[in-house]
């Protein structure tokens, strides 16, 4: 143990900062590996000790309890991440509240679903402390054995806040994200992370499973599995994940995740309808209707070889303000890679994806 402690005072001397883990699963794990191999001191606690030996080789100093790792002797984390499933956050979170130094310590998380887990972090009286972030990231596959420090480049994470976010609580959690993963981020509110993630994760993941339980239902299954090629592939990859895992993802958002299938169904019956009636109109206006997306695909691949220059935003400190800046900035397609200083962040300019309506205008 000695040995260990000394390889960690080693790396906090390279940045400084303790960061606590909680869940050294596939999300967990990773970033856990990223920030050790980075030159932070990383703190883990999981629900089983099984990761712990190959974490310790990792540079990882891991813990025996959740109270050990909030008030690590001497080591006392600047940030603790939860990186533990969120079925099991409200015990996560009542097991922190007596023993966290709310005046040092900033708490964010990693899950998919951020406003059930605001409500879970104020009723346990942590609101002050909280910034919620995810990265958008991940795989099929889970546990610490799945685990990659590489599944962390070049990521993008969003961060969330509401009016009640202290500006340099979310600091904490930003240069985590900007300095410590060397990955961009955009700031948002709760809500529209969760119309996004339900979007873009949740209701695919949901599309994915249906396309497999159809092949399954299929009497000639075998056959279109032994035709399927790279588009099946990519269609269903992420139906390949637990579904339990994938269940509770979708339950956690589920107002948004009905939207959106109903949404999807009336597209689908919309199209079905224009095909048995021969409509070449409504056929040709559905597979025109997402061009800006196609558009917005090719100006991303120009955009990652004739990149723009970086800007500074210049962040109104005293004002509440700030929140809405930084929404503005994320919705003109716009993402932070940095701090010139506590006031200044550097933007890169992205791609944007334009109106349908707009374009079709």
């Amino acid at each position: 143990m000695a040995e260990r402690g000394r390889e960690t005072d080693t790396m906090a001397d390279k940045t400084g900062m303790t960061i606590g883990i909680v869940g050294l699963g596939l999300i967990g794990g990773s970033l856990a590996r990223h920030l050790a191999a980075n030159g932070y001191r990383v703190i883990a606690w999981n629900h089983r000790p099984h990761p712990y030996e190959q974490a310790r080789r990792d540079g990882i100093v891991c813990v025996d309890s959740l109270e050990e790792l909030a008030g690590h002797p001497g080591a006392r984390p600047e940030l603790i991440v939860l990186c533990n499933p969120l079925k099991a956050m409200p015990q996560m979170l009542s097991r922190l509240a007596p023993v966290i130094d709310r005046t040092t310590t900033t708490l964010t998380d990693v899950g998919s679903v951020k406003a059930l887990v605001r409500q879970q972090v104020v009723a346990a009286g942590l609101g002050d402390c909280y910034v919620g972030a995810h990265p958008m990231t991940g795989t099929e596959r889970s546990g610490f054995e799945a685990s990659d420090p590489s599944l962390f480049d070049h990521a993008l994470w969003a961060i969330t806040v509401d009016e009640s976010t202290d500006y340099r609580r979310f600091l904490v959690v930003a240069r985590m994200i900007t300095e410590g993963c060397a990955n961009r981020c955009i700031v948002i509110d709760d809500g529209t992370h969760d119309r996004a993630a339900a979007l873009i994760s949740h209701m695919p993941h949901v599309v994915a499973t249906a396309l497999i339980n159809e092949l399954t239902d299929n009497p000639d299954r075998n056959i279109a599995a032994a035709l399927a090629a790279g588009s099946w592939r990519d269609m269903t990859r992420v139906a390949l994940t637990d579904p339990q895992r994938t269940r509770a993802m979708v339950d956690e958002d589920a107002e948004n995740v009905e939207t959106l299938l109903r949404h999807m169904a009336d597209r689908l019956v919309a199209v079905a309808d224009a095909l048995h009636d021969g409509d070449n109109r409504q056929i040709g206006e559905f597979f025109a209707h997402g061009q800006p997306f196609r558009d917005y695909k090719a100006a991303c691949v120009r955009a990652d070889t004739q990149t723009e220059p970086p800007v500074t935003m210049d962040m109104p400190l005293n004002l509440a303000t700030w929140r809405e800046q930084l929404l503005e900035s994320a919705r003109r397609g716009e993402q932070v890679t940095g701090w010139r200083s506590d006031a200044v962040a550097v933007v890169e300019r992205r791609p944007a994806v334009a109106s349908a309506a707009l374009v079709c205008a």
